[in-house]
């Protein structure tokens, strides 16, 4: 009564304090049930060995990931089981005592069954049957030598279970810490050795594991593509900054400059029958002159150069084909030359079919030496009047020497080309029916497109 008072008194002179949180206090019943807990866990802790025999051979028979594991090393599993089991039957008798060892052990199944490759459900699995076994032994032990108190395993059978849920929980976040863990440090290395393959730097001897890393052929064909664009997708994106024809395989690997791609590359009769559409009917002349493998080789680069699909302004360069993983270096500077041959506007130059384009760039100095040489004569010109000559006489070229058709594409009589032809000769020196004339100026004029600044 005194409390009750002293309790209305402060409730009309303020608001009440606020009641602290109830303790939390275990019944009799529970706390009995705990000792009976504790007295059946001790039991199981001296049958620890046989328990052990019988979840092994469970795994063995129940679970299929487990069983080739078990016969790959039953030592090691059969180990790793009792000590696992030694710890989780331990937390239930000392829970304060082995908990943190039980995690710990807990914790080192996960890391070494994602280590292993196990499947998750299956390491799950494998736990939760243990806690079963575990569980069920407890009742059983119960029920033969104390059979009244059988009842009161019925209080702590959540807590039971919850342990055996907190470990699987454990078990599944050390499982996918470490799987995360392999797969970064499996695509940083295969990162690696991609650019080794394209730096050069790759060791004979790494070629095969290099192989089956990456799932490429040792000695397969290969051709490298490079790309660059005017925005630059982020550093290792997943997605190339274009899309190549369906069913082309490509190993992509991001540069400082350009976007790089390892193309492997079909061989035998079956690229041939692949590619014949492409190249058309053959003579036997033909045959005779050209073995099947570099013509299988350039169609289908061809073929690839005809079909990629590349944001407006990319530029493109695929390189000649190359044979063994040993070679991708040199296809990669070969692709690299082929995109520095590209127009600046855009565009996709197969290297086998712009060689000469691909010598100015691989000497810029000789080929800015050689525009200078032969072009240099018309700089003294009016800036619009030595335009309009270069312009003709490129067009002239890409005419194969007709007048007529240069005539055409830029809307002027064949006369004018012609004259405007002739001013040229006059001014450089030069004569354009004469072959090795015609090809320095073809050379100058790909050289100043291609250096120009």
């Amino acid at each position: 009564m005194p409390q009750v008072v002293r309790s209305r008194v402060r409730a009309l002179h303020g608001p009440p304090p606020v009641a602290p949180m109830p303790r939390r206090f275990r019944s009799l019943a529970d706390r009995e049930a705990v000792a009976v807990l504790h007295r059946a866990a001790r039991v199981l802790m001296e049958a620890l060995p046989e328990l052990t025999d019988r979840l092994v051979e469970a795994l063995r028979e129940q679970e299929p990931a487990y069983r080739s594991a078990i016969e790959a090393d039953a030592a090691e599993i059969w180990q790793e089981v009792h000590h696992s089991l030694r710890h989780n039957v331990g937390s239930l008798i000392q829970p304060r005592e082995f908990r943190e060892a039980a995690h710990r052990t807990s914790r080192r199944i996960g890391e070494a069954r994602a280590e292993q490759g196990l499947p998750l459900d299956a390491v799950l699995h494998a736990f939760r049957m243990g806690g079963a076994m575990v569980w069920q032994d407890l009742v059983d032990d119960t029920a033969r030598r104390h059979p009244e108190d059988i009842r009161l395993l019925v209080h702590v059978a959540a807590d039971v279970w919850n342990f055996v849920d907190e470990h699987c929980g454990v078990v599944a976040d050390a499982y996918r810490q470490t799987e995360r863990r392999l797969a970064w440090r499996r695509e940083n290395r295969q990162r690696l050795m991609t650019a080794a393959l394209l730096d050069g730097t790759a060791q004979i001897a790494e070629l095969p594991d290099a192989a089956a890393m990456l799932g490429l052929p040792e000695h397969g064909r290969y051709a490298v593509l490079a790309v660059s664009t005017a925005r630059r997708a982020p550093h290792g994106t997943a997605q190339p900054p274009m899309t190549l024809p369906a069913g082309t395989d490509a190993l992509w690997h991001p540069g400082p400059d350009a976007e790089f791609a390892i193309l492997p590359l079909s061989r035998g009769e079956g690229a041939a029958e692949s590619v014949a559409p492409l190249t058309g009917p053959a003579t036997d002349e033909e045959d005779d002159e050209q073995p099947g493998g570099p013509v299988d080789g350039d169609a289908e680069l061809a073929a690839l150069a005809a079909g990629l699909s590349a944001p407006p302004g990319s530029r493109v360069g695929i390189s000649s084909v190359v044979d063994g993983l040993a070679a991708v270096g040199d296809a990669r500077r070969l692709a690299e030359t082929a995109l520095r041959a590209c127009p600046a506007g855009g565009g996709v130059v197969l290297l086998d079919e712009q060689l000469p384009a691909a010598l100015v760039v691989s000497s810029p100095g000789l080929g800015s030496a050689l525009a200078a040489r032969v072009l240099g004569p018309l700089d003294r010109l009016d800036p619009a009047d030595r335009d309009v000559i270069i312009e003709t006489l490129t067009a002239w070229l890409d005419s194969d020497g007709s007048a007529q058709r240069a005539g055409a594409r830029l809307y002027c009589h064949r006369n004018t080309v012609l004259n405007r032809l002739r001013r040229f000769e006059q001014l450089t020196g030069r004569c354009l029916t004469r072959p090795s004339d015609a090809v320095e100026v073809s050379l100058a004029l790909t050289a100043r497109r291609l250096l120009a600044g």
